[in-house]
């Protein structure tokens, strides 16, 4: 397969919807909640609308590679809304035959009454945000469903779509290994092709992280961290799963993720919503875009033809460096050409003779060994 830096010329589409009904303390995005605000989202919808129709004038004629719709919890949108959007993408970047379009969903009685709905509206692939199947670890995350609501908006979503993927997140106070495995091993009897299993991350922004500095708990030491890392690892090998990249495993090559597989190998990529991160090829430069993070802002951006808060032309080294950032999770690696690009070879091969790396066809990939320290690898890669 080849793989310069701008490997193609299709283009995914990322919509970010910014509502919650609960703000979860261990989240860090740009998210609001959502109450009593329908004259703004019915506002929010026309924008997203107007901004993908004016990111399409400006990167002309292309194949649309995927939809995902991400935030927030976008399974709070109408699917009339839902919709239109992918109706927008689909008509503005034309492609034969059917395209992965990908919406994150929680697991509450009330949403799970929408997803035949909005596999009517267009969906055909289903993130279920679960986090955990415990009663306990889900009141301590402050999600606003429990183990059984969510085993049973599994029940509803598997006789709506086809392909279904749940997040979980691991490292929590208390885990053992013992506990990760049952959970991981049920999550796969309930019939998932994907699953991404998370280390909880502690970010000093938001309520866990500030809970954590005045010591009202603290997370698992690093070899706790490492044995439940493994512990997925095995789980999930066992089962039939791939790896295909840190957080994410998937049932076959068919069951991955083709939006996120589209970001990670440099592919261009639209941001529509407020916050959304884009990637364009713009004049033959890679430009990185990130519209407003407020809503108004936003909408009011998009009305006056800048819906962009940043706007950066990517120089050959700073490409170079997102693609061996995001190659690097992944089982296909990055080029090798990157790696020349930033005169980090020498570090490669360094790294190469420790087994932390390994070079195949021309692509460097994480070993088995390198993997569960990737950021030390990147960091020695990239200092």
């Amino acid at each position: 397969m080849t793989d310069p830096l701008n490997p193609g010329s299709d283009v995914a589409v990322y919509v970010h919807w910014p509502y919650c009904a609960r703000i979860c303390p261990y989240c860090d995005f740009n998210v609001v909640r959502d109450r009593g605000r329908a004259e703004e989202q019915a506002g929010l919808v026309a924008a997203i609308l107007d901004d993908l129709t004016a990111q399409a004038a400006l990167v002309g004629p292309r194949r649309l590679a995927s939809i995902f719709l991400g935030g927030g919890t976008p399974s709070l949108m109408q699917p009339d809304d839902v919709a239109a959007v992918i109706a927008r993408a689909r008509a503005l970047f034309p492609v034969e035959g059917s395209v992965e379009v990908t919406l994150e969903a929680n697991p509450t009685d009330a949403e799970a009454t929408h997803f035949a709905t909005l596999a009517g509206a267009g969906v055909n692939r289903l993130s279920l945000g679960v986090q955990s199947l415990d009663d306990a670890a889900l009141r301590f995350l402050g999600r606003n469903h429990s183990a059984a609501e969510a085993r049973r908006a599994i029940e509803v979503a598997g006789r709506a779509f086809d392909r279904l993927s749940i997040d979980l997140i691991h490292a929590l106070p208390g885990q053992t290994p013992q506990g990760w495995a049952a959970e991981l091993r049920e999550a796969v009897g309930l019939g998932f092709e994907h699953i991404s299993p998370y280390q909880l991350t502690i970010e000093p922004t938001t309520a866990f992280g500030r809970a954590a500095a005045r010591g009202d708990w603290t997370p698992p030491n690093e070899d706790t961290a490492a044995e439940l890392y493994e512990t997925t690892q095995t789980v999930l090998s066992a089962a039939g799963f791939e790896a295909y990249e840190v957080s994410n495993h998937a049932r076959g090559t068919a069951a991955r993720s083709a939006h996120n597989i589209h970001v990670w190998r440099g592919g261009d990529y639209v941001g529509v919503g407020p916050g959304a991160h884009g990637r364009l090829t713009l004049g033959g430069v890679r430009t990185a875009t990130v519209a407003h993070r407020g809503i108004s802002n936003y909408v009011a951006g998009v009305a006056a033809g800048a819906p962009w808060a940043e706007q950066e032309a990517m120089d050959h080294l700073a490409a170079a460096e997102e693609r061996i950032l995001l190659g690097l999770r992944t089982v296909e690696g990055a080029p090798l050409a990157a790696f020349e690009t930033l005169g980090a070879t020498a570090r490669v091969a360094d790294l190469v003779a420790d087994d932390f790396l390994v070079i195949v066809n021309g692509r460097v990939v994480a070993t088995d060994k390198g993997r569960p320290i990737l950021d030390s690898v990147l960091k020695a890669l990239l200092t």
